[in-house]
């Protein structure tokens, strides 16, 4: 779709000549120390999706970008586009039964599936999940209970207790679906105890869409409740499930804070390099200590800052072409806010020739740090990996993590930012990142745990990165036939 090939390289090789962007002497460690605490202090609560927070936090940004000289980039000559979020979250009348014994809701059994559903099924209590085990026996329309494992499962991951849900999950409900059972009680081994308390907030919050609720990808799949071991004794007496579980509807607004700056060419000042990071963290959740506000101070408002650094920057010495940049909502919901704005912009899609996309760039070994969608399957632009590549040689020089790029990463973190929405809907862009740490989402993710030297050398590359490609004759072109692995 785009022009590529010498051109482009030769806009590379021009930068490299440079010893920097005119204006890099605009992004400054006190700035961006100033600009962390006033967004990552408690005043705004952590800023959680859907909620008064959220959206103090958006007119707080729009403010400090009319006061710096931005222009509104969204709706209506506003800085702001609203979007609404559907929540979808289990009602409290739902009914759960084993024989004439009741269970409570978070407390007694934990159900994985928002879907409204009402069944009545014999329950096969199964000593384990092996094939030779399986094949004797009928789970036709059965509820089957199991004692589960973590045998098999990498649990060196970041959040390990809040994600051994899904893993187990994955390890059993596809085999004992694909056999006929109708619905999986999974008996809670010590790790399923240990993850009970820190997944309650989560499953019982429910799950968000943009707008109505897509259909569930599960609605064949069984019914998924887990249930304490303590309690696995009901389970052997052969009783009948019941239940009956019913889902409730609600919508919250979110919104994308959007600024602009013109660019200087009469051609080129149509077209934008979009700046992409999320303002959103998780709000006011369980404790740590005595701490329960999640400020988010690494995720994300090392990056909220550093586009404002980078707006100085532009704003100071213009660029040929405009730059665009989107302080997106609910990411943290589910990349909603980016879902929302890469199908809807502000702008003409087309005109857009990058997205610069970052989450958490302040943390970790100073002289280290990764760019994701550098190889294939997840790079969707060799041009503008190239860029990238130049203006970190050419600037901070990193050493980059290639690790974390790939399929095989058990983080997979590739797919879980902003970044992602805006490849699937066909804008060439890559991610910036210095990668998780062990007070990722904590209340300890705070702005005193920032290391604000290797925060300017990120926000330093992103902006040079966005120079060449803000002046740069032609722009990015992607990858042909561009396909994630999921």
């Amino acid at each position: 779709m785009f022009m590529a090939g010498s051109l482009l390289l030769a806009a590379v090789a021009a930068f490299a000549q440079q010893k920097q962007p005119p204006a890099l002497n605009a992004i400054t460690v006190a700035d961006l120390t100033t600009d962390m605490y006033a967004l990552a202090g408690d005043q705004f609560r952590g800023r959680e999706a859907g909620t008064p927070d959220e959206l103090k936090a958006a007119v707080w940004w729009a403010d400090k970008m009319r006061r710096e000289g931005i222009l509104p980039a969204g709706e209506d000559g506003t800085y702001f586009q609203y979007f609404s979020m559907r929540r979808t979250r289990l009602s409290s009348a739902s009914q759960i039964m084993l024989g004439d014994h009741p269970l409570a809701l978070w407390a007694d059994v934990l159900v994985f599936q928002n879907r409204p559903v009402s069944l009545s099924l014999p329950v096969l209590y199964v000593t384990n999940a092996d094939a030779s085990t399986l094949d004797k026996l009928d789970l036709k329309g059965k509820a089957v209970a199991i004692l589960m494992s973590a045998s098999g499962i990498n649990l060196d991951v970041s959040l390990a207790d809040r994600r051994y849900p899904s893993y187990v999950t994955r390890k059993y409900v596809p085999e004992l679906t694909k056999r006929g059972a109708a619905a999986v009680i999974l008996v809670a081994d010590e790790q399923g105890e240990k993850s009970w308390s820190q997944v309650v907030p989560a499953l019982s919050r429910g799950s968000y869409e943009v707008g109505e609720p897509a259909a569930p990808a599960n609605a064949s799949q069984a019914v998924v409740l887990w249930m304490h071991a303590a309690d696995s004794a009901l389970l052997k007496t052969n009783p009948t499930l019941s239940l009956t579980i019913q889902a409730e509807h609600f919508d919250y607004p979110s919104v994308n804070i959007i600024g602009r700056l013109a660019g200087t060419d009469p051609v080129l000042k149509n077209e934008f390099v979009l700046y992409s990071g999320h303002n959103d963290h998780d709000g006011v959740r369980q404790p740590y200590g005595t701490d329960s506000i999640y400020n988010g101070a690494d995720d994300n408002a090392s990056v909220s800052v550093a586009m404002l650094a980078i707006a100085r920057a532009f704003k100071k010495v213009p660029a040929k072409r405009s730059i665009l940049f989107v302080f997106h909502g609910a990411e943290e919901r589910g990349l909603l806010g980016s879902k929302y704005y890469a199908l809807h912009p502000t702008v003409d899609k087309n005109k857009v020739v990058a997205v610069l996309n970052g989450d958490m760039i302040g943390r970790n070994n100073p002289d280290s740090a990764a760019l994701l969608g550098v190889q294939p399957p997840h790079r969707n632009s060799a041009d503008l990996v190239k860029i990238a590549l130049e203006a970190n040689k050419e600037g901070p020089n990193f050493k980059l993590d290639t690790l974390w790029d790939k399929t095989t990463h058990v983080e997979n973190w590739y797919f879980r930012s902003d970044h992602l929405s805006y490849a699937r809907a066909g804008y060439p862009a890559i991610f910036f990142s210095t990668l998780l740490h062990p007070i990722y989402h904590t209340p300890m993710d705070e702005p005193k745990n920032i290391d604000f030297k290797k925060l300017k050398k990120m926000t330093d590359w992103m902006y040079r990165t966005g120079w060449i490609l803000a002046n740069s004759a032609t722009r990015p072109a992607l990858d042909k036939d561009f396909r994630l692995e999921r």
